[in-house]
Order: C-alpha cells, then sequence, then structure tokens
C-alpha cells in the first residue's frame, strides 16, 4: 500500500515469522511533542521483547479458546482449524468415557423391582432385560425390606450397572457389556479376633452366660456341645463355672458378629468338663474332650433349647387332670408355647400325628433299639418317614391333649421298655474317639487353647477365693 494511502494512527502487526514489522516514525505526521509520546513507547516495547525474547503479544481472539492459542504457539505453522479439530476430538474422548452418578434405593415393605426402577429413574422393560440377561438376574428378585440396590448411568441417562447389597457379606454386581447385562459377586470375609468369658452361676446358665457378656447364640452353641454329657435344664447349680474362647468376626473395625467357639470348659458339681474345636486331617470339626473323645454323643440329655424340669421320672405320679396315678415314663420340660423341641438324636421319624391324650407328637426310631417319643407338641415340623439328625428342630413346645400348660413331655425306650432319660445315657455305646494316627496333631492343635482355659479357670478362682488343688487359698 503506498504510504500516502496509509491510514494514519500507529499499528502493531506480525510479519510471517512473528516478528513485529518496522515502522518509520518518520511516516507518522504528529506534532512533536506527540511525536516524541510514541518514541518513549516504542521504546519500552522494545526493551520488553529484548528482556523476554519468548514473550509474544498474543492475538487470540476474546472468544477463542485457550487450547487453540496454545496449539499454535507450539507449533505455529499449524493452521487454526487443525487445532480445533484436535481439540474437539479430545473433548469428545473425555465426555465418552463413563461417568459416576450412583443413586440407591432402600427396599421398602411392599416394594418390588418395578417401583425401585420407577424411584431411581429408569423404565420397567429394563426390569425385564437385567432379570433375563445376567446369570444371576433372579437373585434381583428375592429382594427383602432393608436391603439397599444401587444404580449407575452415565451422562446421557444410560443405566451402566447395578449392585445389590444383599446381604453385609455378599453383593451381587449387574454390568452392562457388549452381549447385555453380565453380573458377578463380590464378597467380604469378617477378620476374626479371639475373645474370652468366664462367669459363675447363681441361678441358671443363661443368666451367667448374660453377665459374662455372652449373646443367646454362643450361650446356645456352648449348651449343644455339653448337652451329652450335661443336662443343662437340672444339672446346674450354684457355683458352677464357665471359662469360654471364642472368635468375634469384624467388618470395617465393627463387630459384625460372633464365630465360632474355639475352647469351652464347665465345671459342674465339682467336675470339670473341656471340650475343643478340631479340624481333623479329613477338614471335618468337631468338638472333642482333651483325651480325643467325640463331645457328641448319640442323645442329648434334654431335647430343648432352655427351659426347667417340672416333673422327674416317677412310676407313681398323680395325673394333674385324670387324678389317678398312673405311670409317668419320662419327663416333663415346661416350657413357653413355641420353644422349639429337638431331636434327641439322629434316626427316622416313624409316627407324627395326633391324639386326644398326647396332642400333637412325634415317634423317633434310632437305629433297632431305641425310640424317643416326643408329647404335646403345639406344631410338629416333621413327617413320618423323614429322616432327623440330632439338634434338629421336630416341633415347638404346646399344650395339646391332655396338658394343664405348656410344656414337652419326653420319654426314651430301649428294646419297647420304658428307660430314664436321665440315667440311661450311662449305658448307652461310647462316643467316638480320634484314630490314634490323628492324635499328635491333635495335641499340638490344642496345647494352646489348653493353656487359656486353665489361665481362665485359675483366675476366676482367685477372684472368688476357691482353695487351689493342693488345699491352699488362692487368696
Amino acid at each position: 500500500m503506498p504510504a500516502a494511502d496509509r491510514p494514519r494512527g500507529a499499528t502493531v502487526i506480525r510479519d510471517e515469522r512473528g516478528q513485529l514489522a518496522q515502522i518509520s516514525l518518520a511516516q507518522l505526521k504528529l506534532p512533536p511533542k506527540h511525536l516524541l509520546a510514541v518514541t518513549v513507547l516504542f521504546g519500552c516495547i522494545a526493551i520488553a521483547f529484548f528482556l523476554d525474547p519468548g514473550d509474544k503479544l498474543e492475538t487470540t481472539g476474546p472468544d477463542e479458546p485457550a487450547s487453540v492459542a496454545d496449539a499454535r504457539e507450539t507449533d505455529p505453522g499449524q493452521p487454526a482449524e487443525v487445532a480445533s479439530a484436535s481439540d474437539a476430538q479430545m473433548q469428545a474422548e473425555v465426555s465418552s468415557q463413563p461417568q459416576t452418578h450412583w443413586h440407591k434405593q432402600t427396599v421398602r415393605r411392599g416394594d418390588n423391582l418395578s417401583l425401585i426402577f420407577k424411584r431411581a429413574g429408569f423404565g420397567s422393560a429394563l426390569v425385564h432385560q437385567v432379570v433375563n440377561e445376567a446369570r444371576d438376574g433372579k437373585s434381583l428378585g428375592r429382594i427383602h425390606p432393608g436391603q439397599v440396590i444401587a444404580f449407575r448411568a452415565d451422562m446421557s441417562g444410560t443405566l451402566q450397572e447395578i449392585r445389590y447389597e444383599k446381604s453385609a457379606l455378599e453383593t451381587i454386581i449387574y454390568s452392562r457389556g457388549e452381549n447385555g447385562f453380565e453380573s458377578g459377586i463380590e464378597t467380604r470375609v469378617p477378620a476374626p479376633r479371639e475373645a474370652r468369658a468366664t462367669g459363675e452361676i447363681t441361678s441358671s446358665l443363661f443368666l451367667a452366660g448374660q453377665e459374662a457378656g455372652l449373646s443367646h447364640k454362643l450361650i446356645m452353641d456352648m449348651a449343644n456341645i455339653f448337652g451329652g454329657v450335661i443336662d443343662f435344664v437340672q444339672d446346674p447349680r450354684k457355683g458352677d463355672t464357665i471359662q469360654l474362647l471364642y472368635q468375634e468376626l469384624y467388618l470395617d473395625g465393627k463387630k459384625f458378629k460372633d464365630g465360632d467357639i474355639i475352647a469351652a470348659s464347665f465345671t459342674n458339681q465339682g467336675n470339670t468338663y473341656n471340650a475343643y474345636r478340631y479340624v481333623d486331617s479329613q477338614g471335618d470339626v468337631g468338638y472333642y474332650n482333651e483325651d480325643g473323645v467325640s463331645m457328641r454323643k448319640a442323645f442329648l440329655l434334654a431335647p430343648v433349647d432352655f427351659t426347667r424340669i417340672s416333673s422327674n421320672f416317677n412310676l407313681r405320679r398323680l395325673h394333674p387332670i385324670y387324678k389317678t396315678t398312673r405311670p409317668h415314663r419320662g419327663t416333663d420340660y415346661a416350657a413357653p408355647r413355641g420353644t422349639p423341641v429337638y431331636a434327641a438324636g439322629d434316626g427316622r421319624v416313624i409316627k407324627a400325628g395326633y391324639t386326644k391324650a398326647n396332642g400333637n407328637y412325634v415317634f423317633i426310631a434310632h437305629g433297632e433299639q431305641y425310640v424317643t417319643r416326643y408329647l404335646h407338641l403345639h406344631k410338629r415340623r416333621v413327617k413320618k418317614g423323614q429322616r432327623v439328625s440330632q439338634s434338629q428342630v421336630i416341633g415347638t413346645v404346646g399344650s395339646t391333649g391332655a396338658a394343664t400348660g405348656p410344656h414337652l413331655h419326653y420319654e426314651f425306650l430301649m428294646n419297647g421298655v420304658h428307660r430314664n432319660p436321665r440315667t440311661i445315657h450311662k449305658k448307652l455305646p461310647k462316643a467316638k474317639a480320634l484314630a490314634a494316627a490323628e492324635m499328635p496333631r491333635f495335641r499340638q492343635a490344642i496345647s494352646g487353647p489348653s493353656l487359656q482355659l486353665a489361665t481362665l479357670r485359675s483366675n476366676g478362682q482367685l477372684a472368688m477365693g476357691i482353695p487351689n488343688d493342693d488345699g491352699s487359698d488362692t487368696h
């Protein structure tokens, strides 16, 4: 452009190399005072360029993305259109990545999957899709109040994943895959911690256990372990003691539940019984005394979980209803209606029904010699011909038939003859014992728990002032 036609004013432009173009001050027709000011201004600009040659004046427009300007500065020869396309591709890749937007729904009473999906913002068609496509889809249909189902959708609102917290230890994950929804299971294993407790019986085993901080489950587990050698309804006496080593299971630093009993000791009327949990070389679990003899006997001494005996074995008992002297060939266990009744031993149900005298009853044969009978049941839980195992619930305590109140009438027959359930156990076959080859492994396994039980007993005797075996006082 001819000098005469160039617009008046000072304009900063770039040449092809990005350098400032040379502008002749002589070409600027300004008064001397203004010309001096312009000269000073240009001088400052020149000094700035010389001090930091890496800094350049930007020509980025006010609405142009910063990434485009950065691309130009990195590669000045790259066209603006290419830089913009590259930036758009990067933004597209970021937006295509799955986004986490979880929505938790707690199952309410009366809920079904359609209602839960609807509250989470998804249609009923997805319910059918997840349940039928996923391998464990049917599990999602067996929901219970209080359980949590979480949904995750992407930015477009498409369902990507479902987490069904079936329990504190098991979560089922349903994920969208190429061929529909797939499922997997996450399981958690609680961390065990060893705990111990000791107590003295003042009125009942259960109160002693509760005072020692034991849960109902642990008390009943202990009663089941010793159920073949102690009748916890009638045998315990004031002053009897219990010692227990057991596991507590923790999740996230908080107690989740009680675990297995490791070892237990019960001192009843001066006789001490010990039991140790042992996993043998075949992987079978059982409780054994210190000599390797199984604590599991052929029959339980008391076939109820907690009761008190209201009538002992007495062949000349006055019947409370008929007011006549009738043989009472068994033992009555008074207990609240609905108390579980256990099978005293493994066997087969040979009779189960109702009569006016017996009420609801169950008879169980244990091999060829022994039969146990359970009368006045509120409900029967087994049928004739059914196989049962020891401690299996076969019914509940009631007052059906000729009964004045809720109780279990229990009979024990040997070769067809009624026998006293509380004394016949002494004549029954001995319990199974570990093989001689297993004993070294067993003794090594119980050495630690045995020492801990002895320490607990010693500490308990010290607290109660009971003399040691040598006659000296522990005080």
